[in-house]
């Protein structure tokens, strides 16, 4: 994947926005690997945070690796980190949390427990 001119910021430096979707992408294409899409807008974001450690700028080269970090009885925090080559770019996590058709907290189906175990 390559830093596209839309991810950049006025300075020409990544904005800060796009390690979150980068990391989504990843989470997203990860689920599609193990079968567990289904139902996937059943996990809104609850908590996001990330470390810029180098400046990533158009045209770099990058990878994203994505893990579960822990799996809970409602939510999952996933890992990331971007990075060029070997280097780390940027790390961080975010939390997302499985709800019911009303919109609360509810445990998640076993398939995704069993598929990220």
């Amino acid at each position: 994947m390559r830093v596209a001119w839309v991810d950049t910021d006025a300075g020409g430096r990544i904005h800060f926005t796009a390690a979150f979707r980068w990391a989504e992408a990843a989470e997203t294409a990860l689920r599609r690997r193990l079968g567990l899409l289904e139902g996937w807008a059943d996990y809104p974001r609850r908590r996001v945070e990330a470390e810029y450690r180098a400046v990533l700028r158009f045209e770099d080269e990058l990878t994203v690796r994505i893990r579960p970090e822990r799996v809970g009885r409602t939510s999952i925090t996933w890992a990331w980190e971007v990075l060029r080559g070997e280097e780390l770019c940027v790390d961080g996590r975010h939390t997302v949390v499985h709800v019911d058709q009303e919109g609360r907290p509810a445990p998640l189906p076993d398939r995704v427990r069993e598929g990220l175990g």
